[in-house]
């Protein structure tokens, strides 16, 4: 489980340090940096395979997405621009109580390439425990060079040199030389984002579908038929018809098969035939994709999702959280939402929920109530 996520200079995340616990939600007004950390999660994600720096460049490259304040900011004194004195840095990263890892990335030297305004990943680090310490380290990259510490503790260089824009989680999860990378690779790998189902007339999730065993639903949700199917086969007993009850008391669902191809029929109360997907309401439609996101039979160990709650009625609000809640029993859950009925309903149902309010101050967010001395210990190797 993760115990703690840090982001620097990341859009309006100009230096957060967040603790994480089972079940989190992260709220705040519009605008407040809500969307920011939830992209800040998925950067670190794709460092995994190897698509941080160009998940940079499809939001518009470095200098798009970097802090656009000032270096140093004074409350004492008005905003205004200063000659830099550090250098170009966005920095990721997270640690729980058996690994942690970073990523700092940064501006190339011009060298007359046509991709010199790509961003380039100036050091990571991999390290034991919860805390950075230099005798936790285990693996290190200092521009292009990665060293590698053995099992007698001493380092030893890699073997070859890393290009920029190549993360260490890919090119040296070697399974002896350095199986903790690996490890930690395929966590990163794992964790699951859910952002906005298509519910429109003619979303993936409303079309017949050739239907195989799903146990992790597919993001547009275009499988979800045969996801809610595999949930009541390999899912906990009576799960799905309980969810389905909760939510729309005498009703039901099935998944009609017709020569292999996958169809959700919806039994209501007084009504003579089943509804199928296209007939469904926005509503109806959104909270099967959430039960089918949420039973799967093949938790993650972190799943992140980005306003679940939109486009529900308010009445549906308690069973979504019962799900979010019951999924947290398997995986860490963070939950970004600004509905405030949607937390009571998590708060009421579940008393370890962490609620973490961000807001913003001179254009940096923050978090409410956190002061200096109240974030987890976190510190920056320099470059």
């Amino acid at each position: 489980m993760l115990t703690t996520l840090a982001v620097e200079n990341y859009r309006s995340l100009r230096r957060i340090v967040m603790p994480l616990r089972r079940l989190n939600v992260v709220t705040g007004p519009n605008g407040s940096g809500k969307s920011s950390l939830y992209r800040a999660l998925r950067l670190l994600a794709d460092a995994s395979r190897n698509g941080a720096v160009a998940a940079l460049a499809r939001e518009g490259g470095l200098q798009s997405t970097l802090w656009a304040g000032p270096e140093h900011v004074r409350k004492d004194r008005p905003t205004q621009g200063t000659r830099r004195t550090g250098p170009v840095t966005l920095r990721m990263g997270f640690a729980g109580d058996d690994y942690g890892y970073l990523m700092d990335l940064g501006l190339p030297i011009p060298n007359g390439s046509e991709f010199d305004l790509d961003p380039e990943i100036k050091r990571e680090a991999l390290w034991a425990g919860p805390f950075l310490r230099p005798a936790a380290l285990l693996v290190e990259r200092t521009n292009s060079e990665v060293r590698i510490r053995s099992a007698s503790g001493e380092w030893q260089r890699a073997g070859h040199k890393l290009q920029p824009f190549d993360s260490m989680l890919s090119e040296f999860a070697d399974p002896e030389r350095a199986p903790e990378l690996m490890v930690v690779r395929e966590r990163l790998r794992g964790w699951r984002f859910y952002d906005h189902f298509r519910t429109d007339a003619t979303a993936p999730a409303r079309l017949v579908q050739v239907g195989t065993r799903t146990a992790v639903l597919a993001p547009d949700g275009a499988d979800v038929a045969a996801a809610l199917q595999t949930i009541r086969e390999l899912g906990p007993r009576g799960a799905l018809d309980d969810a389905i009850e909760l939510a729309f008391p005498s009703s039901r669902i099935e998944v009609v098969n017709t020569a292999g191809r996958f169809e959700i029929a919806f039994r209501q109360h007084g009504l003579l035939r089943p509804l199928s997907g296209a007939e469904l309401s926005d509503g109806t439609l959104r909270y099967l994709l959430w039960v089918a996101a949420l039973l799967t039979p093949r938790p993650p160990e972190l799943l992140v999702l980005n306003e679940p709650e939109t486009s529900l009625h308010p009445d549906l609000l308690p069973a979504l959280a019962n799900l979010v809640v019951t999924a947290a029993k398997e995986t860490q859950v963070i939950v970004v939402s600004h509905s405030r009925p949607f937390i009571s309903a998590l708060a009421a149902l579940s008393p370890e929920l962490q609620t973490i309010e961000l807001i913003k101050e001179q254009g940096a967010t923050g978090i409410t109530g956190q002061g200096p001395l109240d974030e987890p210990p976190w510190k920056w190797p320099s470059r």
